[in-house]
């Protein structure tokens, strides 16, 4: 038997899906061409789209488990091509793309001890997470605005780093708070 929450084709869904199919036209977009305007379009529609497909699956009552899944996929693939952007470009440096990437290596760790307690690969999001992903979303077409040789390039420097700084400190802190979430789970199971 089937219900509600094994639905594949919602609006919702169909939001989280495209917003994955433009994750690779975004990373062509700064690495080919370097058409960083189209690309910081794209990214503030994949942000809208985020914040539109949580908001309709609410409102019409489309929450589904693939939802969940491709969700948050699409705003980690978004990030990680953003980073790798932002890196390749020489924008930001390395080592701050690696500690961002670093917090979602270690919550992989935590996807076995999940499904074993019957979680499957996740706890639902909480509102630390998608502030720090909100700040990130920010944070990188301000970044690549400011490498531009403009009026707005310092304005934009200045948020970007402030963005990203916070960003970076609430995902590590979303992080933590995650892990102490499954300890948590498993001295209850």
């Amino acid at each position: 038997m089937t219900t509600s929450e094994d639905r594949i084709f919602t609006i919702p869904n169909l939001l989280s899906f495209l917003r994955l199919l433009g994750v690779p036209v975004f990373l062509w977009l700064i690495l080919g061409p370097k058409a960083d305007g189209w690309a910081v379009a794209l990214l503030m529609v994949a942000g809208f789209s985020d914040w539109l497909d949580g908001k309709l699956a609410r409102a019409w009552n489309q929450t589904s488990r693939l939802g969940r899944l491709i969700d948050p996929a699409a705003d980690r693939l978004y990030i990680l091509a953003t980073l790798a952007g932002l890196v390749l470009r020489d924008i930001i440096p390395w080592w701050l793309a690696a500690l961002v990437i670093g917090r979602d290596v270690l919550l992989l760790f935590t996807v076995p001890f999940l499904r074993r307690m019957g979680y499957g690969y996740a706890l639902p999001v909480h509102f630390l997470g998608k502030a720090a992903t909100a700040n990130l979303m920010y944070a990188f077409p301000l970044l690549f605005l400011a490498s531009h040789p403009s009026w707005y390039a310092e304005i934009c420097a200045i948020f970007g780093w402030a963005f990203v700084i916070w960003g970076t400190g609430l995902y590590w802190w979303a992080g933590v708070l995650y892990v102490v979430q499954v300890r948590q789970l498993a001295r209850v199971s």
